[in-house]
């Protein structure tokens, strides 16, 4: 499992983020998911710590602190929802021959 940290400042490294975490125990791995069109870090990352012990300390310890100048959101990461193909899903209009009149 991992960790869930939102409402980061755009300014944000992974060794940064790791550094933080590493105080609340071993950091397997860091992700901060970038904007494709810009580059730019999207504002929350995801960090994966050594066990659900630690994770539960950084939670505790980071959920609303302040760094970096914004308050921090830090819980559980949810499993990644399947958002079906790659054009979304549903009915978008007249498409496929549908709803002619």
């Amino acid at each position: 499992m991992s960790v869930y940290v939102g409402n980061l400042s755009y300014e944000v490294t992974e060794d940064s983020l790791n550094a933080v975490f590493a105080e609340y125990g071993s950091v397997k791995r860091v992700q901060l998911p970038t904007d494709r069109e810009t580059g730019r870090v999207r504002g929350f990352g995801f960090v994966e710590m050594g066990s659900d012990a630690e994770e539960n300390a950084a939670i505790e310890a980071l959920d609303g602190a302040e760094w970096m100048g914004r308050g921090l959101k830090v819980n559980k990461a949810k499993p990644k929802e399947d958002r079906g193909g790659s054009f979304g899903g549903g009915n978008r209009g007249n498409y496929g021959g549908r709803n002619r009149y």
